[in-house]
């Protein structure tokens, strides 16, 4: 703009200059000259059309004449400046570089603790609705304009800022405000695993305190982002293997997990898979995966895989469990053993393949179990109507296990131990111990014992108080009376103590994941935070507010 305002100026300057050096004549006859706010006036409103006549005086034909030569010159140039300035607007440039500068206004007025999502989807846009329920804030870089208005459009409450920009860019991130101290995390959940790979090592390398949610489908990925220190590394293949190979080994403990991911309740009716011989789809990332389980469970795996290339450089042992053909082939079904195999599992990335596979399985063996990976969310209907007995999702299984590692990591921290060293009696045990104590339908929540989290319990604690698990146990309209709340883990530095006992002493910072129904969740939260409620809780008696009024004075 620095061209057409130089226009503006110099044609004002001149048409002004001009008023003050022409004589002109007042109502007298008398001779006056044209003060410059005169001056300044007349160009005024002359330049812009609007015209309210000769003031102060009527013109003298010197001043017409000058008049009649300014009010082109300066009309065009206002033309000229106002066209300069909408083209100005219309520049992506300076469109793109205002909406940055906007975009990192809001991030710096965020004051909750907030996420970094890289990229946007139907998979990152489930994790910033959780987020916002878990009053999490959450802050969006993605490269396609596109996509961006579509996370616009969606209108997030609250507001979701989002920048358009390549997500592994350092500028970018730093913008989205990964160095700020209420940064919790980054999220980079593309499909392509070097992408993810190239993000996390620029998010890393900014800030090394912050947590990184990345996913990796294969192996060696996977092993780069263990190097990197990535905190949460999350391959939706392997974690649909894991939960196949709890449906043969721990049922029990796969109902525990889906409960837990909000999948399903703790009522749902899972049987164990039998360790007989198995029919495999597919031998690309995830059927690798399942051929590994399969060896360490002493699974007879049959695989058939479409892609010759697939199998190029394998093992001249795991190429004899594969057969080369359509799976959705009746005869190449008979050859891998359909009729005699107890479960099929199909897991190949086409829809429309894994349907039409499992529905020519059905004819050949009606008696087969069924499991299905399904690609895409929206089809989800059309697998349930099919009446499969097992889909797994991996976007939605990524989404849940993602959200449950930022949010809810009290919740892996659990689920992890109860697959490392319970059995199948202990997980079934314990959904009946919740269900009896609790009801069909529990939530679960973390409280972590510090300043901030259970202000009430953590004052107790600096003052030497003993303060034990039990204070969460009682009711706030009666002391006297048990709410309906199981500890589940109790996380202390490194140790972690499955289903701890009521008379475990609290200690600062424990970290405790608690089941419970919405009353006996709002009452343990407000009993961890609230010094009134704690004190009725503890000696028995109500606080009295004046006493601590009079003790802080003093």
């Amino acid at each position: 703009m620095r061209t057409p305002i130089l226009v503006l100026i110099t044609t004002y300057t001149v048409a002004i200059a001009g008023f003050l050096f022409i004589d002109g004549v007042d109502a007298n006859g008398n001779p006056y000259q044209m003060s410059i706010f005169d001056a300044f006036y007349v160009v005024t409103y002359t330049a812009t059309t609007i015209g309210f006549g000769e003031i102060p005086h009527e013109f003298t034909y010197a001043q017409r004449i000058w008049m009649s030569m300014v009010v082109y010159a300066v009309v065009l140039g206002w033309f000229y400046s106002i066209g300069a300035l909408i083209t100005l607007l219309q520049d992506k440039l300076l469109l793109s570089q205002i909406a940055e500068a906007r975009f990192i206004r809001q991030v710096k007025k965020i004051t909750e603790p907030f996420i970094i999502v890289l990229g946007y989807n139907h998979i990152t846009s489930k994790i910033i609705k959780k987020a916002n329920q878990e009053k999490i804030r959450t802050v969006v870089i993605e490269k396609n304009e596109d996509k961006a208005n579509e996370l616009f459009l969606e209108n997030y409450t609250p507001y979701v800022p989002c920048l358009i920009a390549d997500i592994y860019d350092p500028n970018a991130l730093e913008k989205a405000g990964i160095n700020l101290p209420n940064c919790k995390a980054v999220v980079s959940l593309f499909k392509n695993d070097n992408l993810n790979l190239r993000a996390a090592m620029s998010a890393k390398f900014l800030n090394k305190n912050v947590t990184l949610a990345v996913k990796a489908t294969t192996g060696v990925y996977t092993q780069d982002l263990k190097d990197l220190g990535i905190e949460i590394i999350e391959n939706p293949f392997e974690i649909i293997t894991n939960q196949i190979e709890m449906l043969i080994n721990n049922p029990y403990l796969l109902v525990i997990q889906r409960w837990l991911y909000d999948i399903s309740p703790l009522t749902t009716n899972i049987k164990c898979l039998p360790k007989e011989k198995y029919l495999v789809c597919g031998f690309g990332r995830m059927g690798q995966i399942l051929y590994e389980m399969g060896e360490k469970n002493n699974i007879d795996m049959t695989f058939i895989e479409t892609n010759k290339r697939q199998i190029r450089g394998l093992s001249k042992k795991i190429r004899e469990h594969i057969i080369l053909g359509n799976a959705d082939e009746k005869d190449v079904l008979i050859e891998a053993g359909i009729k005699e195999s107890s479960v099929i599992i199909v897991a190949t990335d086409d829809d429309t393949l894994n349907l039409a596979i499992l529905t020519a399985a059905r004819k050949l063996n009606s008696n087969i179990i069924t499991i299905v990976r399904e690609n895409e969310m929206i089809d989800l209907s059309i697998f349930q109507n099919a009446k499969f007995d097992y889909v797994f999702i991996p976007s939605l299984v990524l989404v849940r296990k993602t959200i449950n590692a930022l949010i809810a990591p009290y919740s892996n921290a659990f689920l992890e131990e109860l697959r490392q060293g319970y059995d199948i009696n202990f997980a079934k045990n314990l959904i009946k111990q919740i269900k009896h104590k609790i009801g069909i339908n529990p939530i679960t929540f973390g409280i972590k014992i510090n300043e901030h989290k259970a202000y009430a319990i953590f004052q107790e604690i600096k003052k030497g108080k003993i303060v034990r698990l039990e204070v969460f146990s009682r009711s706030r309209q009666n002391r006297e009376l048990k709410n309906k709340i199981l500890p589940l883990i109790l996380i202390r530095d490194e140790k972690r103590y499955i289903m701890p006992f009521w008379d475990m002493q609290l200690k600062e910072n424990d970290k405790i994941l608690f089941a419970a129904n919405e009353d006996s969740k709002d009452d343990a939260l407000w009993i961890a935070k609230n010094l009134y409620e704690f004190h009725y809780i503890y000696y028995g008696k109500e606080k009295n507010f004046f006493d601590t009024l009079f003790r802080k004075r003093v």
